[in-house]
């Protein structure tokens, strides 16, 4: 489907002879080569997953298309036919100046395999955009752009440009909306030179090395923990090539960006461009997968929304976040909202209370049903009182009666639950066995034949998904209750104490104090080595950094009010997404570090406390 002219960014303005040469392109990876979404993924490619009811890829290329590019390239791998056949039958076929190709493999297993295969097709003809298939964004590309044509034109060193965003520099924070480790990056702040790339999960000691070249050289790097990484690059032709030269770069980042800033001999340079008040993220988890969802419900992402994605008037936007198809049927004594998303041809009986959620098409869902803060796909099935809290639940599922989903549950495609069954917090279960044996390389996107891989036809995307395999492959009866149907996964070694960390249910508060004990340990560590760093990340020498210590007092009461406003805008948020108070007060508590008492004064002695009650 098209994006909506209403809304769009403006394209970047060239001299009409360069355009006419080379139109600018995109490379739209629709494999994201890791396991995070199974058992999903074993069955339908995570780039047609529902978001908000609408396949993810739409929001990827909707944004594309308004941002100016004329032609984008699918590469897609894993279940590659299905993803072919949906573009193929999708308007995005017959868009006026925006041309969608594919390019099919069948043996890429990263994103590096398939950067080589592209080169290899020789389609790329001058800069381009590189995204995946699971990023939403409205941001204009006109500024990045210009940005990193400029600075080709002076350097041609400078290959590649990283859109990076404002976040708050707190690992509760990357944990609670993304479900990601905190990122360190070190960049120059009058040429925006990215110098230092650092995944926290890729460093064991608590502290990150700098080459001492590199600060010599670089005397105004700034050290960054509160940057994120949109995963939207523009590139060079150059990228390409390098990929083809280097057959150890597999992972974009890991291997890509840092080989390169590492790499003093070939003396190619990656830059960054910061957004602000534009949306931008990638969903990497099932953690992140609800926190953009809830984005898209509250508009955030505006103009990619469902009301305007869908068009023609299929989908009205109400009072209270509510998004409502023109056909469906509601109970009057339902009660329903704040913020969900309602499909077409779905029926809702007696007493059922839904909220925080997104309900797909033709469901059907029974009286004195409970849904709070769940992904419930199409064609499903949910008998008379049911509960189902933070919980996805996908295609042509049936839960019978008195069934109960506690937090973090994911049910894939046609999974049958029994009468009364429980099925236990962060629970994966399929009609398709769990793999043998764990792949070895997290790159994998999906599994070969010996795991249990299915490639379905796209016609089954909406109907009958994995009705061929309900009868040969399912579970026993005992696994899921009475009449149940399915194989509840096992959780492999060592993941017992991470299964809370992607999932969509909210992170418990136990984790939270953990999160928070870690980050005052690796702080104290960092005293006691001697090292000083800067409120701002830059980094200086002891003696500059002893001289900057009234300064920064000065600002303590802009730091204060500022502090005041993210309070109350913390609050709001939580009265508009039902979110328990005592919930609300861990969290800033844990993040600023404050005591019980200086809690209590801020409530009492401040304003805050007022505004936030009425």
């Amino acid at each position: 489907m098209g994006a909506q002219k209403k809304g769009a960014t403006a394209r970047v303005s060239e001299d009409p002879e360069e355009l006419a040469r080379h139109p600018l392109q995109a490379i739209l990876l629709a494999d994201s080569f890791t396991t995070k979404f199974r058992p999903i993924t074993l069955e339908r490619p995570k780039v047609l997953l529902p978001l908000a009811n609408i396949p993810m890829i739409d929001y990827t290329l909707a944004w594309l298309e308004s941002a100016g590019v004329e032609e984008v390239f699918v590469f897609c791998c894993a279940h590659s036919k299905q993803v072919i056949d949906y573009l193929e039958s999708s308007d995005w076929s017959s868009q006026p100046n925006f041309l969608v190709a594919t390019i099919e493999s069948h043996n890429s297993i990263s994103a590096g395999d398939a950067l080589r295969l592209i080169y290899e097709r020789h389609v790329i003809h001058g800069d381009f955009v590189l995204i995946s298939g699971d990023t939403v964004s409205n941001m204009s590309l006109t500024q990045a752009l210009q940005e990193h044509k400029e600075r080709r034109k002076k350097d041609a060193n400078a290959i590649m440009t990283m859109v990076v965003k404002q976040s708050k520099p707190s690992p509760i924070t990357q944990q609670s909306r993304l479900g990601t480790d905190e990122l360190f990056m070190a960049i120059n702040p009058d040429t925006k030179q990215l110098l230092c790339y650092e995944d926290k999960a890729e460093y064991s000691k608590g502290f990150i090395s700098l080459d001492k070249t590199l600060i010599a050289d670089n005397p105004s790097t700034v050290l960054h923990n509160d940057k994120q990484d949109c995963y939207i690059d523009i590139c060079s032709e150059e990228v390409l090539s390098l990929f083809t030269d280097n057959f150890d770069y597999q992972h974009l980042r890991r291997h890509f960006v840092k080989g390169l800033l590492v790499d003093d001999i070939m003396g190619y340079k990656i830059f960054t461009h910061e957004i602000h008040s534009s949306y931008a993220a990638r969903i990497d988890n099932f953690r992140s997968y609800d926190t953009i969802s809830k984005d898209i419900i509250q508009r955030w992402t505006y103009p990619f929304v469902p009301d305007v994605l869908c068009g023609n008037s299929a989908i009205r936007v109400e009072r209270r976040g509510t998004y409502r198809a023109s056909e469906i049927t509601l109970s009057r004594s339902a009660q329903i909202g704040p913020f969900i998303v309602i499909g077409q041809g779905t029926e809702i009986g007696n007493d059922t209370k839904i909220s925080h959620s997104v309900i797909g098409e033709g469901c059907t869902i029974g009286s004195n049903v409970t849904i709070e803060g769940s992904y419930i796909w199409n064609n499903v099935t949910i008998e008379d009182g049911c509960e189902l809290r933070h919980a996805i639940v996908c295609d042509g599922v049936t839960m019978k009666s008195g069934a109960v989903l506690e937090p973090g549950v994911v049910l894939s495609f046609k999974v049958v639950v029994g009468q009364q069954f429980v099925v236990p917090a962060y629970s994966m279960v399929s009609l398709l066995q769990q793999p043998t044996q764990q792949d070895s390389d997290e790159e994998l996107e999906y599994a070969d034949s010996s795991s249990g891989n299915v490639e379905l036809p796209s016609a089954k995307l909406n109907g009958d998904i994995t009705s061929d395999l309900s009868e040969t492959r399912h579970g026993p009866t005992s696994e899921l209750g009475t009449g149940g149907v399915g194989y509840i996964w096992s959780i492999f070694e060592g993941g017992h104490d991470e299964e809370w960390r992607h999932s969509v249910a909210p992170i418990p508060t136990d984790k939270l104090a953990k999160i928070m004990l870690d980050k005052d340990e690796d702080e104290e560590l960092l005293t006691q080595d001697g090292n000083v760093l800067s409120p701002s990340g830059e980094l200086k020498s002891d003696s500059d950094a002893n001289d900057s210590e009234d300064g920064d007092n000065e600002g303590s009461r802009d730091d204060y009010v500022s502090f005041e406003k993210e309070v109350e805008a913390t609050f709001l948020r939580a009265v508009h997404e039902n979110v328990k108070v005592d919930h609300v007060i861990l969290e800033i508590v844990l993040q600023h570090g404050i005591c019980g008492l200086c809690w209590s004064n801020i409530l009492l002695n401040d304003e805050i406390g007022s505004r936030i009650s009425t």
